[in-house]
């Protein structure tokens, strides 16, 4: 019982710590969030240029014959 108690007095221990790590740095990993809303602005970018190339394909594919 007495080891249990001290695996989960330890366990306990580093949570407490890592926990309070975080708590000291508020601003960790707003810059991923940064990256994902530049991401998704570019795939978005690229899906718009997709679809004007494929329409100016399309319309000159139809004057071709």
């Amino acid at each position: 019982m007495s080891s249990l108690f001290t695996v989960l007095t330890v366990v306990g221990a580093q949570l407490r710590d890592r926990l309070r790590e975080l708590r000291d740095e508020p601003e960790r990993g707003s810059l991923s969030v940064e990256q994902v809303i530049i991401t998704v602005a570019l795939i978005g970018i690229a899906v718009a240029l997709v679809a004007v190339i494929a329409n100016a394909v399309t319309s000159r594919s139809s004057s071709i014959q």
